[in-house]
């Protein structure tokens, strides 16, 4: 099991343009070369990065590609305190990224506002993405929640450091089903614990906007659909999988129980034997 220190060595960057500023953004790539198969994008939501998916991306880089960027705003992506990091600008990220890259075909693998993210593009771009995964993903009304909206007032970029890890550490710690991995704790904190990483995660906070995704034409997305929901949440209940799956054109439900919002987490072993069944169409 990779710690954050390690994933962050691993980790790659390129320059992309989003909303004319020029922006560093970090990206995990592993897998094999050459495949025939798109490659696999991971897209983490609030307040993680892609260090979320370590345990998950090792298991479907042994045979696909595997590309998991950092948000602008995240983890080791840019942070400056002068750019949009709303998921319609996140969206614009994901394009830019895989221009930059010479992708033109994946599949889609989302959590959280990540998954906000990954809904407007597959609606934007339905020839790019031939499948897409969701998991606790906001959608339609289902956002900010109170704990992210609490991140995005003023006082919070004020905070003592102490404080503002205890806040993290309820996130984390309470947020997970069971006891929670301290290095998962530790990895999804560590981006925070700076000035730059305070400030950057009150603006990331303060970006979430609702309108961003109601406006989505779902009935746009024609890519194949996997539900994969932690159904024990309750920042993105499953009603909100279910109205999803009546909505798409071609979604199939996969609850996992006893997991919380933290699904890749809470539930990795049980959550990458689904995900390589459904990318590869076959059981595990």
């Amino acid at each position: 099991m990779v710690d954050h220190e390690t994933w962050s060595d691993e980790q790659s960057t390129t320059t992309v343009s989003v909303d004319g500023h020029n922006l560093e953004v970090a990206y995990h790539e592993d897998g094999p070369d050459g495949s025939d198969e798109p490659p696999v994008v991971f897209v983490h939501g609030i307040p993680t990065w892609s260090f979320l998916w370590r345990d998950i991306v090792s298991e479907v880089a042994e045979d696909r590609r595997t590309i998991a960027p950092d948000l602008l705003g995240y983890g080791n992506s840019a942070m400056s305190d002068d750019f949009d990091r709303s998921i319609r600008a996140q969206e614009e990220l994901l394009e830019a990224l895989l221009a930059d890259l010479g992708v033109d075909r994946i599949a889609l693998v989302a959590h959280d506002i990540g998954g906000g993210v990954a809904l407007r593009f597959a609606a934007h771009n339905p020839e790019m993405v031939d499948q897409l995964v969701l998991s606790n993903a906001v959608c339609y009304d289902s956002w900010p929640v109170e704990f992210v909206s609490n991140l995005g007032l003023p006082s919070t970029a004020d905070l003592e450091r102490e404080e503002l890890e205890r806040r993290l550490d309820g996130a984390f710690v309470e947020g997970a089903y069971g006891e929670a991995d301290p290095e998962f704790v530790d990895g999804m904190k560590a981006p925070w614990l700076t000035d730059e990483g305070h400030v950057s995660l009150v603006r990331n906070a303060v970006a979430t906007n609702t309108n961003h995704t109601t406006e989505i034409e779902y009935d746009a997305i024609t890519a194949e659909t996997l539900l994969l929901w932690g159904e024990d949440d309750v920042m993105q209940p499953y009603a909100y999988a279910e109205r999803l799956a009546d909505d798409l054109a071609d979604a199939e439900l996969a609850p996992l129980s006893e997991a919380y919002h933290w699904v890749p987490e809470d539930r990795s072993t049980a959550y990458a034997e689904r995900l390589c069944e459904f990318l590869t169409g076959t059981e595990v």
